[in-house]
């Protein structure tokens, strides 16, 4: 093969090289998760959460009706149903040895769901997501129980923010 041969085949193999990669970049298509055009926000509006038994398990609620509502409310006319189960434990992480306590805690909040149709009970995802949210004890009974309050508040919020997240995907589809 010539030089000039050579050079011709480069090009055109360059150019269609370059046609393929405009071929495959024109079938990305990257929307926001809650763009009104997707429709998930409409979806979401009509998501009703099931009754849960603790303090923590009503902090995780509550924040996903506010996310799926945009601070509305819970829906009167549910279209998806969520079945919801908070776990959580508080646990020390460091043992001071010198005073037989815990310098230092880890909560743990565990949401399972199930995202259901209302009128035919078909499961459309499924999972559960957990957080840990680290605390400093106090030193005195009140501090210490004020620490770990706000440790589960802010691991419900986390929490309900995966989920929220993991339900408006499946709403997506």
């Amino acid at each position: 093969m010539s030089s000039d041969s050579l050079f011709k085949f480069a090009r055109i193999a360059g150019v269609a090289s370059l046609v393929a990669v405009a071929g495959l970049l024109s079938a990305c298509q990257v929307k926001p998760l809650y763009a009104v055009s997707t429709g998930v926000t409409q979806k979401l509006s009509q998501v009703s959460f099931s009754d849960t038994d603790s303090r923590v398990g009503q902090e995780v609620r509550n924040q996903l009706i506010f996310i799926a509502g945009r601070g509305a409310g819970e829906t009167k006319t549910p279209r998806y149903i969520v079945d919801l189960s908070v776990r959580m434990s508080t646990s020390g992480v460091i043992y001071l040895p010198s005073s037989d306590t815990s310098g230092a805690a880890r909560t743990t909040v565990l949401a399972s769901f199930t995202l259901k149709e209302v009128g035919t009970g078909r499961v459309l995802k499924s999972g559960s997501r957990s957080v840990n949210s680290l605390v400093d004890l106090q030193s005195t009974e009140f501090g210490k129980s004020r620490a770990i309050l706000n440790s589960e508040d802010r691991a419900a919020r986390e929490v309900a923010e995966m989920v929220a997240a993991d339900i408006a995907a499946a709403l997506s589809r």
